[in-house]
């Protein structure tokens, strides 16, 4: 197939190929690919980071060294993402008011 159509137009299949999906997108961190790598300075404290690493369904590599600092900040990064603050809807002005009062909204705290 040749790369002019209609009226000289360059082909759109180019264009598509270019851009749309990310094919070449990164693996995320904690998982199966692309596991935490973890330091810390002694079995106990191992034990504790594993079962972290379990309960939240991650993956990682521990290393125990006792000469090294220890370095679990992939893990603290992971654990402490923001969430959404979701608040409550405020009633419509007929609806029964949330203070309890059983008055309107609009007449009570609207």
């Amino acid at each position: 197939m040749h790369d002019l159509y209609y009226k000289g137009r360059i082909h759109t299949r180019h264009n598509h190929v270019t851009t749309g999906y990310n094919t070449k997108r990164s693996v995320k961190l904690g998982s199966e690919k692309q596991p935490l790598t973890l330091v810390v300075s002694s079995e106990e404290r191992k034990i504790e980071i594993t079962k972290l690493v379990s309960d939240n369904d991650l993956f990682a590599e521990i290393t125990v060294d006792s000469t090294v600092e220890e370095n679990i900040v992939e893990l603290e990064g992971l654990l402490s993402k923001p969430t959404t603050t979701r608040f409550d809807k405020t009633p419509n002005r007929n609806d029964p008011c949330s203070c309890g009062s059983e008055k309107k909204y609009k007449k009570c705290c609207g």
